[in-house]
């Protein structure tokens, strides 16, 4: 029975792995089809080319790729990309350590309110805020006369930090609370100041909740669609707008070049997700054993 019950868990998993992972299959093989190859109905699974008719010769073409780099900005809205997500999730797990270790070792008055107060922040929808920020953007523009917020990745980052800085807290709370407290009351009794434990004592120790908060907070900021939308033009676009742009006009989209440019957009966060996958999985799996 319990034999069966395991290869039901496998079989169950392993469909769900192929269904998860059939629209990303399904964007790379577009990404390496020839682009007359990708609007075929029915549709071909394989990439290929009729030569003689009727006989279907598997191929590869880098045409997508290549029309989608002829584009002079797409490295530039690459970097963007790059710079505002790496520098916002930097920010937002700094300061949510700070928060974190804060709500976690002292008490405060209404602290379970508080912390509902901040994590209330991240279920606001995007496009509710969009218009006042936006007003508020395009105000401080004026007051300055230069780019600052509006069309600025400084924006974007300020932004993003304020998003990601409450699932920050709470993720790192969780991690923090995990950490005996005394280690950190040894080491003021040997004479350390609040900053040498935090910095010496509880971050090392909580560097896996660092590091598996950062990935969350990274994918959160490289997807991140809506406020890039409106609160960007032409300096700090980054791929997600990019992306929109490339479709055009709907009824003639060009999916060859959508695909290889989201494969593109993708690969980075892929790569780092992977590299970072142990400390993601304790993200993941956190609080579900306890030892």
């Amino acid at each position: 029975m319990k034999r069966r019950a395991n290869e039901l868990a496998i079989a169950a998993a392993l469909l769900y792995t192929a269904v998860v992972m059939f629209p990303i299959a399904w964007m790379a093989i577009t990404a390496i089809k020839h682009p007359s190859d990708t609007a075929l109905r029915p549709p071909r699974f394989i990439p290929a080319s009729e030569s003689p008719p009727q006989t279907y010769k598997f191929e590869v073409s880098a045409l997508n790729f290549s029309s989608q780099f002829k584009n002079p900005d797409i490295l530039g809205y690459l970097l963007n990309s790059v710079f505002v997500a790496a520098a916002s999730t930097i920010v937002s797990v700094f300061l949510g350590a700070f928060a974190a270790y804060g709500f976690s070792r002292f008490r405060l008055a209404g602290s379970n309110d508080w912390q509902f107060f901040i994590l209330s922040t991240r279920m606001l929808p995007a496009l509710a805020v969009s218009v006042p920020i936006s007003w508020m953007y395009a105000k401080a523009n004026q007051w300055t006369g230069m780019p600052v917020l509006m069309d600025s990745p400084l924006g974007l980052i300020l932004l993003y930090t304020c998003f990601n800085l409450s699932f920050s807290t709470w993720m790192m709370k969780a991690f923090i609370d995990e950490i005996p407290s005394s280690y950190e009351e040894a080491a003021l009794l040997d004479g350390y100041s609040r900053a040498q434990v935090l910095f010496r004592i509880i971050l090392p120790q909580a560097s896996t909740g660092l590091l598996a908060t950062a990935v969350f907070c990274l994918i959160a900021a490289w997807n991140e669609y809506a406020f890039a939308l409106t609160l960007t033009q032409t300096n700090a676009v980054t791929m997600p707008v990019y992306l929109h742009g490339v479709i055009g006009d709907t009824s003639k989209v060009p999916w060859g070049r959508l695909a290889a440019g989201a494969s593109v957009f993708m690969l980075p966060i892929v790569v780092f997700s992977l590299l970072m996958r142990k400390h993601l999985l304790r993200g993941i799996t956190f609080g579900a054993v306890k030892g």
